[in-house]
């Protein structure tokens, strides 16, 4: 699966990143490498909320 993102620098420092596919998925991170991680498991976490409650 791909998935567009949307990465903008914070204005305290450190970066910040949206999916427009996903309403309400975002996360930040202190820098790019961080910001990656915690991305996919921003991701993994919305899409998992997302089939739960399709399902129930």
């Amino acid at each position: 699966m791909k998935l567009k993102i949307v990465v903008h620098q914070a204005e305290e420092g450190g970066f910040w990143a949206e999916v427009p596919a996903i309403p309400g998925c975002a996360t930040q991170g202190e820098n790019f490498e961080e910001l990656l991680v915690n991305l996919y498991e921003a991701i993994e976490g919305c899409l998992s909320v997302e089939l739960e409650v399709s399902v129930v």
